[in-house]
């Protein structure tokens, strides 16, 4: 999987791929500030041929709290392992080294202090417990850390405030990647202006993140003509599925293939909006046709079974990499039942993982 993450890191700086995704990205996502793009999620299933990269994401969530769940597992279950140890303190260190590198990356004086881990309403969010957690942690490591919805954020003097406080970077969770929603009209101020670092940004997610990337990363000719490495292009056609957009001149031929297609909106997020082909409705699929979508050559999820109540039951899961600069920080799995993802199956949810070493089927 980390050869795959290489992969993608190396096609991303090409200036030829950078041109030609930015083209189809909002005018917010032009300009470089500089950040790479804090905790990157690259989210894979793992077959019988290898890993398989679904997607990836700038918004990845779970990090967190993915490196205490490890410490837990490893206190009760595990045994003396190759990559035994304190996770959790290794990774929060990891953690704020990532934050002062992304400071650093646009700030060329100074000193990062105050750091805003911003989303829409995180009061609600189901993720709230781990939003805490890595303000506690954070501060642990010298930072001064507040929680704050988008609307809290006031622009002012150069600045980006948050009650009275003024704000050095934000770590962005938000899932309006463009920052469009009226909600978030000081943070794309600010962030326009170059008065925060924000992190992930709108041009790390038009470079990364956008499913429509999907679509030249699984495209052999093109990445050839991009200038890619061929030793990177084969690990990319037997990594990445076939995606394409849907458009009206292909959407016959979709339609008769859909129980072998996963579709996806081109700006989403998660399990949002996305549909398993095999289970598609005409409604739906008239929804998909006006606009914004691409289809995705489905690859199977692997499968763990667990007892639940007593009984022995089957899980779908995929394999998350938590990264940054390309560089795996933490591994992690979310267990599932359904057509996506979804923490919503007793006994699923996010599970840690552990490396067995070199081992034959090794999914780390």
């Amino acid at each position: 999987m980390k050869r795959v993450v290489d992969a993608v890191e190396t096609v991303v700086r090409i200036p030829g791929y950078q041109e030609f995704v930015l083209a189809w990205a909002p005018p917010v996502a032009m300009n470089d500030f500089g950040p790479a793009g804090a905790l990157m999620g690259y989210d894979f299933h793992w077959t019988e041929s290898g890993p398989i990269l679904i997607e990836v994401n700038t918004n990845a969530g779970g990090a967190f709290l993915n490196a205490v769940l490890a410490d837990a597992q490893r206190a009760c279950c595990v045994g003396p392992s190759p990559s035994a140890g304190d996770v959790q303190s290794r990774f929060t260190t990891a953690a704020a080294t990532m934050f002062r590198r992304e400071w650093r990356r646009q700030r060329t004086a100074g000193t990062l202090r105050t750091i805003a881990i911003i989303d829409e309403d995180p009061q609600a969010q189901h993720l709230l417990p781990e939003f805490l957690l890595a303000q506690a942690q954070l501060e642990q490591q010298g930072f001064d850390v507040v929680v704050a919805d988008p609307g809290e954020l006031i622009a002012d003097a150069g600045r980006l405030w948050v009650s009275g406080k003024e704000i050095d970077l934000v770590y962005n969770r938000l899932v309006d990647f463009a920052l469009e929603q009226p909600a978030n009209t000081a943070l794309r101020k600010a962030y326009l202006h170059g008065e925060v670092v924000v992190t992930p940004n709108p041009h790390v997610h038009a470079l990364f993140a956008d499913k429509r990337n999907l679509i030249v990363l699984s495209d052999a000719n093109a990445l050839r003509e991009l200038g890619t490495p061929e030793d990177d292009i084969r690990m990319l056609q037997a990594s990445v599925p076939r995606t394409v957009a849907v458009t009206p001149a292909n959407a016959e031929t979709l339609w008769a293939d859909r129980r072998n297609q996963f579709f996806k909106p081109a700006r989403g997020y998660g399990s949002k909006a996305t549909y398993s082909g095999a289970k598609l409705t005409r409604r739906v699929w008239s929804e998909i046709l006006a606009g914004g979508y691409v289809a995705q050559a489905f690859a199977p999820p692997g499968r763990r079974r667990i007892y639940r109540d007593g009984a022995l039951v089957e899980l779908k899961v995929d394999v998350r990499l938590y990264t940054y600069e390309g560089e795996v920080l933490l591994v992690a799995a979310r267990l599932y039942q359904g057509q996506t993802t979804n923490m919503r199956t007793a006994g699923g949810g996010f599970a840690p993982v552990f490396e067995m070493g070199d081992q034959p089927g090794n999914p780390t």
